[in-house]
């Protein structure tokens, strides 16, 4: 069964707003047993959503379509759905009623505007958004499916979650994917792909590996459909981290922060963290993971010299002789922090994110980072120059989690 997935709105089209609700769909789709073919943008033109439904229907069974929906003059789609569908708006006190509840929820007064919500095509089926006030619209035709949600992320997730995909499964019969995730350091995307090439040639029919490289790793995905592969593919995988070697850091789905969480808690650590080039960005990252106050206490972000002298106690020789990005001092970073934190795990960071502040010693890109679990201390130089800030930020803060968590697993007794 395939889908195809169109975002409707001008401001995706001139960038004022990035599409994140494409790639969702399409991971969960994908994870549900869905086959996504094709991603089309359009704007708020009558015409291009009408040519992008009928060109969607010639190769999909199933159209998602987000965005368009709200109470604004821009939002056309369900003017345009009436027409394609050969129907009419109407006015659903069912969907008055769902509008009352979310307002109610949020203390906000109800407005003519937002009642216009209730307007809804006759023909269609009308699924109640439990967390906003523009409703889910389902049509059916000649055997094949179109669905329109709002563009809210959170709303969409929501109803695709809870109502959409469950109705998909239960209407169409889904072939099961079947997939395995690898995580993979130390190793460029080039050079991955010379040592995998008689890997992959020796993959089974109707397999597939995708590369998908991210800062500082490399995550890859082995992958086929159909139930029925999946003793073929335990025997593949374990081919493929045998062939990864060295390189091989986890087999997992998880995130980088997510992965070094359920670590930590597993050995029963703590951690804190002392960052200057990222700017608290670590802190941020493992934050992002739901019960990270199990493990992680704090962060020092000492930006300044002047503060990693006073709230870190660095030595101020360190700093006149080596300077804030070296060895010694990343090194007195981590071990300080975890002292007064009280914490068994830390990591330090300390470099020169660009674009300017280098030097032919220290070129923009240069970072040094400590690692600490117990009594063992690591640090290492990096280069993660790739001509943008935020971009080496990010980079940073992956190799310092991975430094760490590649720590703990070598340590894992």
């Amino acid at each position: 069964m395939k889908i195809e997935i169109i975002t409707i709105g001008d401001e995706l089209l001139i960038g004022e707003i990035v599409d994140t609700n494409s790639a969702w769909m399409s991971r969960e789709l994908t994870n549900n047993g869905f086959e996504v073919v094709n991603i089309t943008t359009v704007g708020d033109n009558g015409a291009d959503i009408t040519e992008a439904i009928d060109r969607g229907f010639e190769k999909a069974d199933v159209l998602l379509l987000t965005g368009g929906v709200g109470p604004t003059n821009d939002d056309i789609t369900k003017q345009v759905l009436c027409q394609y569908f050969g129907t009419s708006l109407v006015f659903s006190n069912e969907v008055l009623e769902n509008i009352k509840a979310v307002f109610a929820k949020r203390n906000i007064v109800l407005n003519e505007l937002t009642k216009n919500q209730a307007l809804v095509p006759k023909d269609c089926k009308v699924i109640q958004n439990r967390v906003g006030t523009a409703p889910i619209l389902w049509f059916e035709k000649n055997e094949k499916v179109l669905v329109s949600m709002p563009g809210v992320p959170f709303e969409m997730k929501t109803a695709m979650k809870e109502r959409i995909i469950p109705m998909l499964r239960q209407k169409f019969q889904l072939v099961e994917y079947i997939k395995e995730s690898f995580i993979v350091a130390d190793i460029s995307e080039s050079a991955l792909a010379i040592l995998l090439a008689d890997f992959e040639k020796q993959l089974p029919e109707n397999f597939s590996l995708a590369y998908l490289p991210s800062f500082g790793l490399i995550r890859l995905r082995l992958f086929v459909r159909g139930s029925e592969h999946k003793e073929l593919m335990k025997l593949q995988s374990k081919k493929l981290k045998k062939k990864l070697g060295k390189y091989f850091v986890a087999k997992s789905e998880d995130s980088l922060e997510t992965l070094l969480g359920k670590k930590l808690k597993k050995l029963g650590c703590s951690l804190s963290t002392a960052e200057s080039c990222t700017g608290g960005y670590i802190s941020h990252k493992i934050t992002t993971v739901s019960g990270a106050s199990d493990y992680f206490y704090g962060s020092v972000v000492s930006y300044n010299n002047d503060i990693k002298n006073c709230i870190l106690d660095i030595n101020i020789e360190t700093l006149r002789n080596f300077g804030a990005v070296s060895k010694p001092v990343v090194e007195q970073m981590a071990r300080n922090v975890a002292t007064k934190m009280n914490t068994n795990c830390s990591i330090a960071v300390s470099g020169i994110m660009g674009p300017k502040g280098g030097s032919p010693s220290k070129p923009v890109g240069t970072v040094w980072i400590a690692t600490k679990y117990n009594e063992y201390l690591l640090a290492k130089a990096y280069n993660v120059n790739s001509g943008n800030r935020n971009e080496n930020i990010s980079r940073t803060t992956n190799l310092a989690m991975l430094q760490l968590y590649k720590m703990l697993i070598s340590k894992d007794l």
